[in-house]
């Protein structure tokens, strides 16, 4: 039987990709898989290398965690690093500048960037890993992160959710009272851009608008549909 295909799934923040996701893991425990990403930059107190949460390893296999650890609060991630502040709460493979940039150069990365001089990347390896256990390995990305993947051979499901619109996701982020000013006109205009190369025909298998939380579920799940049954089924 083949591996099951990865899921790239994509859209601004606030546009409720974690709140999907929280329920598509607890109707299908066992289905889906996270994986450690590789960063140059140092471990912070209390971190363990080869530990994390939905970020992906490179070169070295990936980590699976519990999906109960990975949604335990309510965050919006980006693919390799966020938009505003780098994640306290994730933990990393760490390596150095010279190893990573080595494994960038023999394209061993499917996606990588840097952030206030740090790298951070995933490899095919690491979601390969994950297939190999006949999980879903899941990857949430941005935009650019979409691009990048489509230069590689990894052949996953493309997904975006999106707000219904800008109006609706500034009042969204506005009352999680998480952001200031400057930060939350950022993902305003992030998003904007987002949501408009999210229309670029064939960028995505699927478009979910999240007008409405429960028929945006039921699509996200009907696409998914067979990839969890193939999962499923090899158990």
């Amino acid at each position: 039987m083949s591996r099951p295909r990865p899921v790239v799934l994509s859209g601004p923040s606030g546009a409720g990709k974690s709140t999907l996701l929280k329920r598509l893991m607890k109707e299908h425990e066992g289905v889906f898989g996270f994986s450690v990403s590789h960063t140059t930059r140092n471990p912070r107190p209390g971190e363990e290398n080869g530990k994390g949460l939905n970020k992906l390893p490179m070169l070295l296999g990936a980590t699976l965690l519990p999906v109960a650890d990975v949604f335990s609060s309510d965050l919006e991630t980006s693919f390799s690093c966020p938009n505003d502040s780098e994640p306290t709460d994730e933990d990393y493979h760490f390596t150095t500048r010279e190893a990573m940039q080595e494994g960038i150069d023999n394209g061993d990365f499917i996606e990588n960037a840097e952030f206030s001089g740090n790298m951070y990347g995933t490899s095919k390896a690491a979601i390969e890993d994950v297939q190999a256990q006949n999980l879903i390995c899941i990857l949430d990305v941005d935009i650019q992160g979409v691009r990048r993947i489509k230069e590689t051979d990894l052949n996953p499901i493309y997904i975006s959710i999106q707000p219904p619109s800008m109006d609706i996701l500034e009042k969204r982020l506005r009352d999680r009272q998480t952001e200031t000013e400057d930060s939350l006109q950022k993902r305003l205009e992030a998003a904007r851009i987002d949501m408009e190369l999210s229309q670029e025909p064939g960028m995505f298998d699927m478009v979910i608008i999240n007008d409405d939380l429960e028929r945006a579920y039921e699509e996200l799940k009907e696409i998914l549909d067979e990839e969890i049954k193939k999962v499923q089924e090899a158990k």
